[in-house]
């Protein structure tokens, strides 16, 4: 269980190395002989970064999700898919000012109360690489009208 880094190292050294002699050959930057230890000089630097971004790349494919505009139907029907939407009811501002009663007609009745003036309705798991818990879209109330709306894990 241990090997996998090693092996994945040598397999992009052993790739890059391949790669630089062809790139020096065809450039003609030297001789064959010489070829062979110029290429091990960009294999040798160039591994780490390529690894560290082929890491990046991985974190970053577990993390993405497509951002959907907000659609009742969608939102009622797949309430463990909602995250997707939160984004677009949060940067298009669309609660900012309306009552409760009007917030309930929009999402619906199942959000908890945490207080008279926060409730949070629940959007599912985020896309993430260490997203164990569900994450929450946060409505708060001033004088009986939406202030602020944000979002957290819970």
């Amino acid at each position: 269980m241990g090997f996998e880094v090693p092996i994945i190292i040598l397999t992009i050294a052993i790739t890059l190395y391949f790669l630089c002699k062809w790139i020096l050959t065809k450039m003609n930057f030297g001789n064959d002989k010489n070829i062979k230890y110029l290429a091990i000089i960009p294999t040798i630097m160039l591994t780490p970064i390529v690894y560290v971004g082929l890491i990046y790349f991985w974190i970053f494919s577990i993390s993405y999700y497509p951002i959907n505009h907000f659609d009742k139907q969608t939102w009622e029907s797949n309430p463990e898919e909602r995250y997707k939407m939160s984004e677009n009811i949060i940067e298009s501002k669309i609660l900012i000012g309306k009552t409760k009663h009007e917030i309930v007609l929009l999402l619906g009745n199942d959000y908890y109360s945490y207080s008279k003036n926060h409730i949070a309705y629940g959007l599912g798991f985020v896309p993430g690489l260490f997203n164990i818990d569900p994450a929450v879209l946060d409505v708060y109330f001033e004088n009986e009208k939406v202030i602020k709306v944000g979002q957290h894990e819970t």
